[in-house]
């Protein structure tokens, strides 16, 4: 059963969804972006109605200044007491929840990395998590959307060379000359993490809580977080032995196509301890 709630957070009434389980862990989906809580193409309502079905209680909802609720759209870093009123929510109206588990992509899984310790979840999965400038706002990016990042172009070209078909495009003259000599210097700079990205590894090193990291590897916010994960400064998060760090080979940042759903909802569910078939 799904049932329609509202619950109150800073004076705000914010509104949400509950997919009703008997499990006593339960399943937390924060929106990335300015995304409403059914997700981009339905595809977290979807989520819920399928952990639902496996007796998993489901939790969404929409945050400050975003689709239903109420009050001013403070971003995902202005989100900590959104998060925080979500899970007393949750745990509120589903009191047999002992166990709180919370999904995020993007600069959802960002936030909850910052937020997740003072508002009491026990385990994070976290989707393309997003560490580029605040400038590059994640709302305005799309799954297509070019990224002006050295790692993520170095990833491209990695990719292209791998590509026999590339070789014979250079050779025939199919590719521009001049574009790929440009794109090769933007490869070569040294890039500096920026503030995101270094408060986010922050956040993933101190993390105490089981925490697993999902890469859609030829995503572009995927490589960029990738390329910083595998960084000098990423070792300390890298070391945290709560944190377990899972690729798939796919460029949907949803996880959209169903060999990247398949993989995601597998992933989830050891997360939530659903045996698999």
């Amino acid at each position: 059963m799904r049932r329609m709630i509202s619950f109150n957070c800073e004076g705000s009434q914010l509104q949400a969804s509950l997919d009703e389980g008997n499990s006593s862990s339960g399943f937390l989906i924060v929106s990335g972006g300015n995304e409403i809580r059914a997700g981009a193409h339905a595809g977290q309502a979807q989520m819920a109605a399928h952990f639902a079905g496996l007796g998993v209680s489901v939790f969404r909802y929409d945050r400050r200044g975003i689709g239903e609720s109420e009050g001013e759209n403070a971003g995902f870093d202005g989100s900590a007491a959104d998060i925080a009123a979500a899970v007393t929510a949750f745990r509120s109206k589903a009191p047999h929840v002992n166990r709180v588990i919370a999904f995020g992509n993007c600069d959802a899984a960002t936030a909850l990395a910052y937020f997740h310790a003072d508002a009491g979840i026990n385990g994070l999965i976290l989707a393309n998590p997003w560490a580029i400038a605040a400038a590059e706002a994640p709302e305005q990016q799309t799954e297509s959307a070019t990224i002006a990042s050295a790692a993520a172009i170095r990833a491209r070209y990695l990719a292209r060379l791998k590509n026999p078909r590339s070789i014979l495009d250079l050779l025939t003259g199919k590719i521009n000359l001049t574009k790929l000599l440009r794109g090769i210097s933007r490869a070569a700079k040294k890039e500096q993490p920026t503030k995101i990205g270094e408060q986010l590894l922050s956040a993933l090193a101190s993390t105490t809580v089981p925490t697993k990291i999902l890469i859609a590897k030829r995503d572009t916010t995927a490589m960029v977080f990738s390329a910083l994960w595998a960084s000098k400064v990423g070792a300390s998060a890298r070391c945290n032995t709560n944190i377990e760090y899972h690729e798939i080979d796919s460029a949907s940042h949803s996880f959209a196509d169903e060999t990247a759903k398949s993989w995601l909802l597998a992933l989830v569910s050891g997360s939530l301890e659903i045996a698999r078939d």
